[in-house]
């Protein structure tokens, strides 16, 4: 387990599990959150985001923290290991609910400057739809990998367990 791919819907706890994942293996920890959102909720173009997720896969050892499905599939093809997060949407729509509030109008160690949390019904929905609307693709997408060790986790159980074994991975 040297490059590990963090996917799941928003609110699963992707970057708090992969600072734990990172404590427990001293991989290096990306957060794609980070290096996509320029000041003030920018975007960066389909090339340069491109050509943002190709340094970082270049690396030795990483796990890298997010979904961005435009990308996905060729992070898939450089990892060993995905941990897939995949929680009720329930618990998550709570968990974002509860950051936006947490973090109303503050930045969060993990996203770019001037990127203020707020809530935004759209990402609610998404969120709300994530299983239904992303999971079938997730699933598409490592199957084309068999290479892949598949970490599908579906429970706060599971994901606690996991991580007390990460360092003997």
């Amino acid at each position: 387990m040297k490059k590990v791919l963090v996917i799941g819907s928003c609110g699963t706890g992707k970057s708090t599990f992969s600072k734990a994942l990172h404590r427990a293996t001293g991989l290096k920890l990306i957060h794609l959150d980070t290096f996509y959102h320029k000041p003030n909720w920018g975007k960066p173009t389909n090339e340069e985001w491109f050509e943002t997720v190709e340094k970082l896969v270049a690396g030795e050892d990483w796990i890298i923290d997010g979904n961005y499905g435009g990308t996905m599939e060729f992070r898939m093809k450089h990892c060993d290991t995905v941990i897939w997060l995949d929680l009720p949407r329930l618990l998550c729509s709570w968990r974002v609910f509860k950051r936006t509030l947490m973090y109303r109008n503050k930045i969060r160690s993990d996203m770019a400057e001037g990127c203020n949390e707020r809530f935004d019904w759209e990402f609610t929905k998404y969120v709300w739809n994530f299983r239904r609307d992303k999971n079938p693709n997730i699933e598409k997408r490592l199957k084309k990998f068999p290479h892949i060790k598949l970490f599908h986790l579906r429970s706060k159980p599971e994901i606690a367990e996991f991580l007390n074994s990460a360092g003997e991975l």
